[in-house]
């Protein structure tokens, strides 16, 4: 069990922790000049129950140490993220002072929940004193998280009353359940040196998930710095281990790193995809005697396990937009931070003013990767709403339920702190879609109604443009979905192309009754068409043209051209102007070529001049490889051009 101390300077916590564990947490030799604490300081000691391990990890009891002083309050942040019990010490010459308000209301923003009252330096004052700073404790602690924490009056100089609270916390940490480790290791390094023969060491909580010797990690930093290292060894609780899981102190000795590389705030991770952030939507609570309201766009400090960033805070409850967030008032905000942070759904932060003096509030993370626009939708305020189940199943599950466009389990992974296959056990209902860059998960409901937007939009482009072959896929994906990555919508078209719901003639999509056969007549007068077409090569005759050399109606060749063209035989580019399908795939190719070769455009000039033609053609090919998807039109004037972003009609060249 991990313990934090909490309390205003000089009320005694680090002879506390001496008294407790035999250790003195003072390490720097200014601290032991000022006699005060300025970095985190640990101790640890074994349970009385003996010195059996679980999983891998010693049973003990671990501090740390935090200082007192307000200048220190970062400090003091940074050592409390994690702790699974507070022991705010108290003087009893003192009584409450600010900085004890400020630690409770830290820790009470924190969500720690468990917590025991020291009363130190009881040697020095009467019992009716005692009694008086007691009752300003319980009353100072009812409106917080720690309400009926148990009051222990001690004297750490003299020994009484310090045995009463090590039995009490010895008997916590015996029934202590270890913390779910199916979540991905996340430590944030406090300290870092080198031992000569070992090496670099780094020191940190672990905050989730679980590591081991042998493993490898990444150490990386919100900037980008991103290095995989070797764990040589472990030490866990002060002993040495084989693991350390959530909730212990960590001492990780990396194998390929000079620890001058290593900075404070860094992260240690399991190698994986992890991504930094500097936006967090948060559900924000206001300290009840914070000093005014929270306006829309106010700049704060924002204090995070890995440190700090200056936020402004975007209010997004329309109510709060129009009047603020009032002291002790709760709602809906997003950060957005000067510098990017790690930061995970679930994860607990503070807020101080802008100038970082005072602790306003706090909250959680909903959303470590929020919209940057349509913030205050009302669809995104209601999946801000089911990211606040602190339940993971629960949430995911409801997630996934209220996602028209499915969830992408990568993403998820990053925002949740959960590996792939824990999600998948989560939300073992949902239907997941193995796709050529990964995954998409989506209810059955989703899903279904994909499909069906699918049908619907290719039934009526068919009742508009019936002599169309049908659509071209990305075409239509922006048609259904266009905030749908295009290989899982092609993963969605592909299952209907198996369930024979849809069907495909070269690049185009298109509903299996839309199609015409030829009888066998008009298949020989087809294949003559086909040939004059092909003749005319980037220059094909007109339909008026076309009838008059192969001695046929104008009326009928036009409407075996239109069938023709609703069987991907042929393009109309332009009204009464075909070309055939091995045209089409050489200008597609000059059009890629082009585009490759000028940053992605093709230019009206550049390419009349490839296929030898006037511009006016140029123009009407290129319109028709935007109208189906193939490019798109960029610019105006004589910056105007077309940049390709789809397939191109003809797919392989035939």
């Amino acid at each position: 069990m991990l313990i934090g101390t909490a309390g205003h300077i000089d009320h005694g916590k680090t002879t506390l922790v001496r008294a407790l564990t035999g250790v003195d947490t003072t390490h720097l030799p200014e601290e032991r000049a000022r006699g005060i604490t300025i970095e985190l300081g640990y101790a640890f000691t074994p349970l009385e129950s003996g010195d059996d391990t679980a999983g891998g990890q010693v049973r003990s009891l671990g501090f740390i140490d935090v200082p007192g002083h307000e200048r220190f309050i970062p400090t003091m942040l940074m050592g409390a993220s994690g702790i699974d019990f507070a022991l705010l010490v108290v003087a009893a010459d003192d009584g409450v002072m600010p900085q004890t308000r400020e630690h409770l209301a830290i820790l009470h923003l924190l969500g720690v929940e468990r917590g025991a009252v020291a009363l130190t330096k009881c040697d020095r004052v009467p019992p009716a004193r005692i009694q008086e700073v007691e009752a300003q404790i319980l009353a100072l602690l009812a409106s917080t998280s720690l309400a009926d924490s148990p009051v222990f009056a001690v004297s750490a100089v003299s020994g009484a009353g310090v045995e009463p609270l090590r039995r009490h916390l010895q008997r916590l940490a015996e029934t202590e359940a270890p913390r779910p480790a199916d979540s991905g290791f996340r430590l944030v390094v406090d300290r870092r040196f080198s031992l000569a023969g070992a090496g670099t060491i780094v020191t940190g909580t672990v905050l989730a998930g679980a590591v081991r010797a042998g493993d490898t990690v990444l150490l990386a930093r919100p900037d980008g710095f991103r290095r995989e290292l070797r764990v040589r060894g472990l030490r866990v609780n002060g002993r040495a281990a084989d693991a350390g899981a959530a909730g212990s102190r960590c001492a990780v000795n990396l194998s390929g790193i000079d620890y001058g590389e290593v900075e404070r705030g860094d992260w240690l991770f399991l190698p994986q995809a992890v991504r930094a952030t500097d936006r967090l939507d948060l559900r924000l609570q206001l300290l009840p005697d914070a000093p005014r309201k929270l306006a829309q766009w106010s700049g704060a400090t924002l204090h995070h396990a890995g440190g700090q960033a200056m936020a402004r805070l975007a209010l997004l409850d329309e109510a709060l937009e129009a009047g603020g967030l009032a002291p002790g008032g709760s709602g809906l905000v997003q950060a957005v931070c000067d510098r990017p942070l790690f930061a995970c759904c679930g994860d607990r932060v503070v807020i101080r003013d802008a100038a970082g003096r005072e602790t306003i509030g706090g909250g959680r993370v909903l959303d470590p990767f929020p919209p940057a626009r349509h913030r205050r939708r009302p669809e995104r305020l209601a999946m801000l709403a089911l990211l606040a189940a602190p339940d993971p199943a629960t949430r995911l599950a409801a997630l996934v339920e209220h996602a028209p466009l499915g969830v992408d389990p990568a993403e998820l992974a990053l925002a949740h702190d959960l590996p792939g296959g824990r999600i998948q056990a989560l939300v073992p209902d949902a239907r997941h879609l193995a796709t050529r860059s990964g995954g998409r998960i989506f209810s059955v409901a989703a899903w279904t109604a994909l499909g069906e937007t699918v049908l619907t939009r290719l039934a009526v482009h068919h009742a508009d443009f019936a002599d169309e072959p049908g659509v071209e896929r990305e075409r239509l994906r922006r048609m259904c979905a266009p905030q749908l990555p295009p290989d899982v919508f092609l993963a969605r078209l592909e299952a209907l192309l198996d369930e024979g719901r849809v069907a495909r003639a070269g690049s185009s999509w298109h509903l299996p009754s839309h199609t015409v056969e030829l009888t066998p007549a008009d298949r020989r007068r087809a294949d003559l068409l086909v040939e004059h077409l092909l003749a005319g090569s980037f220059d094909p005759p007109w339909v008026r043209e076309l009838a008059a050399r192969c001695d046929l109606d104008e009326a009928a060749t036009r409407s075996l051209l239109r069938r023709m063209a609703m069987r991907g035989e042929i393009f109309q580019v332009v009204r009464d102007l075909f070309y055939p399908r091995p045209t089409v795939a050489r200008l597609s190719a000059i059009a890629t070529e082009l585009a490759e070769a000028n940053d992605g455009h093709v230019r009206a000039a550049d390419f009349r001049d490839r296929i030898g033609g006037g511009r006016k053609r140029a123009i009407q090919i290129l319109e028709f490889f935007d109208r189906v998807g193939f490019t798109r039109r960029v610019g105006e004037g004589h910056r105007l051009a077309h940049v390709v972003r789809g397939e191109p009609p003809v797919q392989g060249g035939k």
